[in-house]
């Protein structure tokens, strides 16, 4: 039976790395549609954890993952071997920026290896599928040479393609079985045995011509968000001079039902992808002697909303006769969206920090974070009561969970800065 076939009878076994946001999803909605599947993972205590059947993102199933342990059709390995025995294998790992703001691929690297062993041990032809977000190129210029170094020859002895995760921790609506999957396979027949494997579980998969296209079409979709969010940043530090209501005024443009699509200002962006992927892109472009400068100043101006946020609250604690040495401020939610508890790029951590080093005593609450690691301090959440909220000289609304008591809030008296209009929009 070849790959394909094996892949279309659900008798393929399925080797995802990366038990993440992304990886554990994905392990659970292939478990689900028949596939026996092993999730590398490095964290021991997070395999732990998964072998208990702990749920341990928001919006993840744990009865599902209880019954699909059970059935044998999910386990968790820390041995990159298993690897071998996989006929599809499914990069999900982070590539975070180094220091420099550079890509760091190291995790990619490292997972290439894995599997460029798992090639020369299998001796079987393999699928594999990167779905880590990076610059276009990536797939072709840094996973395939690696995958090479067995000797096999492409579309032959392994296939190789690139289709991009499009996981939206916390969304109700959109899940990995409805959002279409793009799929761009180094050659026709590397796509067409990645599209058999996602359309097991997927509704739609969608193939395109290349890795690179399926590259940047990813970034593009983050950027999109990135670009519009700046520019609605923008407006709300003119709308501050001019002593407008940004969101009044968003809102009235929002009635036209054509040629506008709404985008809301905020405290900074978080998570992993949209703050990322535009310094991905600049980075890949200057090997082209081309600068994204459009793009580049869109991250400039969401890098500089922390700074912004932090001289409101500044204002707001002034305004009261108060200093910032030594007032007590109050930070409502330090995920990095609503209803998460995921903290990655969270733009709570640059305001804390900034109303830290203005003096400030800087306390948070988070029903999704109980403790959030913040320079070399590990602090914890706070109970959001009227004996805490009197206690402050301000509270900064930074993420608008659903679940948090804004009307409390709004009755406490203390001076708010409502960085995501939370306050009328849950207010009864």
């Amino acid at each position: 039976m070849g790959l394909k076939e094996s892949i279309e009878s659900r008798g393929a076994l399925i080797g995802i790395i990366g038990m993440g946001y992304v990886g554990l999803p994905l392990a659970l909605e292939a478990a689900g549609a028949g596939f026996r599947v092993i999730g590398l993972e490095k964290d021991g205590e997070k395999r732990e954890r998964l072998a208990r059947g702990e749920a341990l993102y928001e919006g993840l199933d744990g009865d599902r993952l209880k019954e699909l342990l059970a059935a044998g059709k999910f386990e968790v390995s820390g041995d990159a071997a298993v690897l071998a025995s996989c006929d599809v294998i499914c990069v999900c790992v982070p590539t975070p920026l180094s220091r420099t703001r550079d890509p760091d691929l190291g995790f990619i690297r490292e997972a290439a290896a894995q599997i460029r062993d798992a090639l020369r041990e299998g001796g079987v032809p393999k699928l594999v599928v990167v779905e880590s977000t990076s610059y276009p190129g990536t797939t072709r210029e840094v996973v395939l040479p690696i995958l090479e170094e067995v000797g096999g020859k492409l579309c032959e002895d392994f296939f190789l393609a690139y289709s991009p995760e499009r996981v939206d921790p916390g969304n109700k609506r959109w899940n990995i079985a409805n959002t279409p999957k793009l799929v761009g396979g180094m050659c026709e027949r590397c796509a067409e045995i990645a599209r058999a494997f996602y359309s097991a579980f997927v509704e739609e998969a969608v193939v395109v011509s290349s890795p690179e296209v399926a590259e940047m079409a990813k970034i593009l979709e983050n950027i999109f968000r990135g670009v519009n969010i700046a520019l609605v940043n923008e407006l709300w530090m003119l709308c501050e001079r001019m002593g407008l209501n940004v969101w009044e005024v968003i809102g009235a443009a929002a009635t036209k039902p054509f040629g506008f699509m709404p985008f809301w200002p905020g405290p900074g962006l978080g998570g992993h992808c949209i703050p990322v992927d535009p310094f991905y892109l600049a980075w890949k472009a200057r090997e082209y002697d081309f600068q994204t400068e459009f793009i580049e100043l869109a991250g400039k101006v969401n890098v500089n909303m922390p700074y912004f946020v932090s001289s409101l609250v500044a204002r707001e604690v002034n305004a009261a006769g108060k200093s910032m040495k030594g007032a007590r401020v109050m930070v409502v939610g330090v995920a990095y969206k609503p209803d998460v508890g995921d903290t990655r790029e969270t733009p709570a951590a640059k305001l804390m920090e900034l109303l830290g080093d203005s003096g400030a005593e800087v306390a948070y609450h988070d029903p999704f974070v109980p403790e959030f690691s913040l320079g070399d301090s590990v602090l914890r959440s706070s109970e959001l009561g009227e004996d805490t909220l009197g206690s402050c000289d301000c509270v900064v609304i930074v993420t608008a969970h659903s679940g948090v008591d804004y009307g409390l809030i709004a009755r406490s008296g203390v001076p708010v800065l409502d960085t995501r209009n939370a306050l009328p929009r849950h207010q009864g």
